[in-house]
C-alpha cells in the first residue's frame, strides 16, 4: 500500500523522508539543504524528529534513528511489525508503533526497548492508524476498534483507556471503528475522532469525557485555543467548541476533496491540503475561506507542519513546501 510522509521539526531546521530512502534537513528559514541521506531502504513510516535525532520506519519493522546535527547512524531498534505511522520523540524517550498492534517505548539515546504494549486486532481494521503524542507523563494513543488510551511512560501501564467509538452494525465492515489519524493535547485534555464513530474531548488526567459528538473521520483532529477541527469521511470540515463540544461552523465546500489532517495554524485559521496538492486556509471563526495555494499538483496525504507563522507541506510526489501565513 502506499506509504504517507509528514515533515517535522525539532525546532532548529525542517526534516522530510520519502519511500526511496532519502531523508533531508532543511534550514528553517531558507530551506536550504544542509544534508541528506540514502538510508538504503525503502522507508514506510516518518519522519520523527526531537532530541537531537531524526527518525523512520521501514516495512521490514526496523525503527532507524540518525543524528539531527549531520545525518549519521544513531541506532537502530527491530520491532514486531511495519511502520506506517511517524515515531515520537520526547523527553529522552521514542515511542513507535507497529501494524500488528504493538507500541513500544525506546530509550532516545541508545534505542534499547524501555516497555512495549499490545492489544489484540479487530478482524478488519483500517490501514490508517492512529498518531501517537508523547508527554513528560504519558504516551497518548488512539487504536482500532475505536479505544484511546493513555499509558504511563515509566512502564507503559493503561492510565485510562475509553471508547472515542463503539463497534456496531452486523458486518465485520460495519464495525470499523478505528481511531485514525491526528490526536490533540493541550494542558486539560486530549481529543480524537474514529472512522463510524465520533469526535470526543476527555480529560487528560482521568480519561473522564468531557464531550461527545457523533462524527466520521479518517484524518484525525487538531486544536487551537478554542476550538477542535475535524473533517469528516465526506471532507466536511467542522469546527467543535473545545470545552463544550458545540458545533459553530461546518465548512462543506470542500466535499470529496481527500482531504489531509486539519492543522491549526498563525492564530485564527485551520489549514487542509487536498488530492490536487491545494492548501486551504479556512478561518477558524466562522468557517470562511481565507486563501489558497497550490503546491506541485500532487496530493497532500501527510499532516502538514505548523511552524509560528506558517505551514510546511509535503506533497505525494515529494515536494516539500513552506507557506507563509501574512
Amino acid at each position: 500500500g502506499p506509504y504517507i510522509f509528514s515533515p517535522a521539526t525539532d525546532g532548529q531546521a525542517v526534516y522530510a523522508a520519502g519511500r526511496d530512502g532519502r531523508v533531508v534537513r532543511l534550514d528553517l528559514a531558507t530551506g536550504r539543504e544542509a544534508w541528506r541521506i540514502d538510508v538504503g531502504q525503502v522507508i514506510s513510516a516518518g519522519v520523527g524528529a526531537g532530541d537531537g535525532l531524526v527518525l523512520v520506519g521501514t516495512p521490514k519493522g526496523e525503527l532507524l534513528a540518525y543524528k539531527a546535527a549531520d545525518g549519521s547512524p544513531a541506532w537502530t531498534a527491530k520491532l514486531s511489525g511495519e511502520l506506517l505511522i511517524a515515531p515520537e520523540v520526547a523527553n529522552g524517550a521514542v515511542a513507535a508503533r507497529s501494524n500488528d498492534g504493538k507500541l513500544v517505548l525506546l530509550d532516545a539515546a541508545t534505542g534499547k526497548v524501555r516497555w512495549s504494549y499490545s492489544r489484540a486486532l479487530p478482524t478488519l481494521t483500517l490501514r490508517e492508524q492512529s498518531h501517537m503524542l508523547l508527554t513528560d507523563t504519558a504516551l497518548y494513543a488512539g487504536h482500532a476498534g475505536g479505544r484511546l488510551t493513555a499509558l504511563a511512560l515509566n512502564n507503559g501501564a493503561p492510565q485510562w483507556e475509553v471508547g472515542v467509538a463503539l463497534p456496531r452494525g452486523v458486518t465485520e465492515l460495519e464495525r470499523i471503528a478505528d481511531v485514525a489519524g491526528s490526536i490533540a493535547l493541550d494542558d486539560r485534555r486530549v481529543c480524537a475522532a474514529a472512522y463510524q464513530g465520533r469526535v470526543a474531548c476527555f480529560d487528560r488526567v482521568s480519561g473522564n469525557p468531557v464531550w461527545v459528538r457523533d462524527f466520521s473521520s479518517l484524518r484525525g483532529v487538531d486544536m487551537d485555543e478554542r476550538f477542535v477541527f475535524a473533517s469528516d469521511e465526506s471532507d466536511t470540515v467542522a469546527a467543535f467548541d473545545k470545552s463544550r463540544g458545540t458545533n459553530p461552523w461546518k465548512q462543506d465546500k470542500l466535499r470529496d476533496r481527500k482531504l489531509s489532517s486539519p492543522v491549526a495554524v498563525a492564530g485564527n485559521f485551520v489549514a487542509v491540503g487536498d488530492y490536487q496538492g491545494q492548501v486551504h486556509l479556512i478561518n477558524a471563526e466562522d468557517g470562511a475561506f481565507a486563501a489558497r495555494t497550490a503546491t506541485d499538483g500532487s496530493a497532500i496525504k501527510g499532516v502538514m507542519l505548523r511552524l509560528k507563522s506558517g505551514l510546511v507541506v509535503q506533497t505525494v510526489n515529494g515536494g516539500v513546501y513552506a507557506l507563509k501565513i501574512q
